[in-house]
């Protein structure tokens, strides 16, 4: 491993841990941070996996009393088994579009433009979203209702465009849903975990034949770099939404898309042939 590809393994470990559950789209910061790195093709997608299957690892740690708890809970306490039946009906939506879709929206979607114009329209969404008067009916995940949970899961499915983020997607919507602000943070956290381990699981074995001894140092780098920043990252976010609104993720989404798609109409940089 020669210092620039560690260089890489370095940046995108840190992007990848950073960005995968705060509301500004890990996957459209991984696009335009590779593509700006010339870190693309078939390793890059190896690595991808070996990083975000870290963030998933990260956040199973930070919430593992909750997950044990419901886990030992599970055979006799109904509000373990609402809780874990409301995460199996939020992640189906994503999960059949995934199988079903999947392929094309890499193909097509998977560029510079797509993700800064997700990456705007979205920041417009969530600071509406902010402005509008919060209907709250659910303070605690454990309280959430099937409806609720169903809803969210649709909510995910727009994750599948680059650039809008799957927290975002689903903590804006478990806003809008009357999901307080904790609830819908907490069950988007919890929500991560099958959802981003099945699309792992899926992806692995569809380029199984990309993971090779020679790329190991490569791997074991970006997995720890993405493993202690997404821990980072949950933690000043749970403490974040404490006292604060997502306003300033909005702002910064709208900022950061709004520079990509003026380089590429000034042509500073042709964003339009990267894949």
């Amino acid at each position: 491993m020669d210092l620039w590809t560690a260089a890489q393994a370095l940046l995108l470990g840190m992007v990848e841990g950073l960005t995968e559950f705060l509301p500004i789209s890990s996957t459209g910061h991984q696009i335009i941070v590779a593509d700006l790195m010339d870190f693309t093709g078939e390793r890059a997608n190896a690595f991808n996996i070996i990083i975000q299957l870290a963030a998933i690892l990260a956040v199973v740690f930070e919430f593992r009393r909750k997950i044990l708890s419901t886990v030992m809970d599970l055979p006799g306490e109904r509000s373990a088994q609402r809780f874990t039946f409301n995460l199996f009906i939020a992640f189906l939506p994503a999960a059949l579009l995934g199988v079903l879709f999947a392929d094309l929206i890499h193909q097509y979607l998977f560029n510079p433009i797509t993700v800064a114009s997700a990456l705007v329209i979205g920041g417009i969404i969530m600071l509406w979203a902010e402005r509008r008067k919060h209907q709250v009916h659910c303070q605690q995940v454990d309280n959430m209702s099937w409806q609720d949970a169903l809803k969210i899961g649709f909510a995910q499915c727009l994750a599948m465009i680059p650039g809008t983020s799957r927290s975002a997607a689903t903590i804006i919507g478990g806003l809008l849903f009357g999901l307080s602000r904790q609830a819908a943070t907490e069950f988007s956290f919890f929500l991560a975990m099958p959802t981003m381990l099945g699309a792992a699981v899926y992806s692995g074995y569809k380029y199984r034949e990309l993971f090779t001894l020679d790329d190991l140092p490569v791997f074991i780098l970006g997995f720890i770099t993405s493993f202690i920043f997404a821990m980072i990252a949950v933690r000043s976010l749970l403490k974040f939404i404490a006292n604060h609104s997502y306003a300033a993720f909005a702002w910064y989404r709208i900022a950061f898309g709004g520079f990509i798609l003026l380089t590429w109409q000034l042509s500073l940089i042709d964003w339009s042939t990267a894949q």
